[in-house]
């Protein structure tokens, strides 16, 4: 069986409070865009499960990939057959677009159906929440709100126009979460996103949507900076940085006259 893992971005991202256990509950709005990476899942040929990786280079040992994160943790669900996992990447890693995490997701359901496992979307998304924060969203694959500390997914409307064009880039930056958090300053909301989305359009969404990350991010790191104004200047009618960086995109009428690169993803909402 072979899939496709896709990458997110966040429309406005809110960092609400510090939890008494040192995470974050958050609010964003989270949108699949068409950035894949290629998953296959096969029945292992060798007695064992095996991931191979190919595509950009992972600075992570297969053992402690998501993907094989999440097969076990089904394996403690369920009894099925050895598999040999092959995980091309395309979608940059680093980069806030969650594709480690969408690989994941895709791994538990292209499992569930392959092996007729028969476990729900809620099911799945329970344990891709064991995962890492932002699997879940993933298992449902369809625009939501975001919140706790990611794992709690509300689908919505899409508050973007369908035919909306999308460039997506990833400057030459690496910003850890870590990082990314000892510069934000948590702080309640006095109105819930979903509410700013859906009472004004794209185009006005630079004064009130934002994504708390960035101001401290972009300033640390000039080449955020710089993409995201190359972008904007491009024509988008709005821009932003994705999750904690280092990637950012911008929303577009028309199809820009943008290139793509290997670092850089130009789709269509459709």
């Amino acid at each position: 069986m072979v899939v496709f893992p896709n990458a997110k971005i966040n429309l406005g991202l809110h960092i609400l409070r510090r939890r008494a256990d040192g995470y974050h509950d958050i609010e964003t709005l989270m949108l699949p865009v068409d950035w894949t990476d290629i998953l296959e899942v096969v029945p292992s040929r060798g007695g064992s499960d095996a991931l191979v990786t190919t595509g950009r280079h992972i600075d992570c040992p297969p053992g402690k990939n998501l993907v094989m994160k999440a097969l076990n943790m089904l394996r403690e669900m369920a009894d099925f057959p050895a598999v040999d996992i092959y995980l091309h990447k395309v979608i940059p890693d680093g980069a806030g677009l969650g594709g480690g995490s969408s690989d994941a997701a895709f791994l538990l359901k292209a499992v569930n159906e392959l092996f007729g496992l028969g476990f729900s979307e809620d099911t799945l998304a329970a344990t891709a929440a064991r995962v890492g924060a932002d699997c879940p969203f993933f298992i449902y694959n369809r625009p939501a709100i975001c919140s706790g500390v990611g794992t709690d997914v509300s689908p919505v409307a899409s508050p973007v126009p369908e035919g909306t064009w999308i460039v997506i880039s990833k400057p030459d930056a690496y910003v850890s979460t870590r990082e990314a958090y000892s510069g934000v300053t948590p702080m309640e909301c006095d109105t819930e996103l979903i509410s700013l989305l859906g009472s004004t359009e794209p185009s006005e969404w630079a004064g009130c949507v934002a994504n708390d990350f960035e101001r401290f991010v972009a300033a640390t790191h000039q080449a955020i900076a710089d993409e995201k104004a190359a972008i904007a200047n491009a024509g988008a009618w709005y821009s932003s940085m994705s999750g904690s960086g280092a990637a950012v995109y911008g929303l577009f009428r028309e199809c820009p006259a943008v290139a793509e690169t290997p670092h850089r993803r130009v789709c269509q909402l459709g």
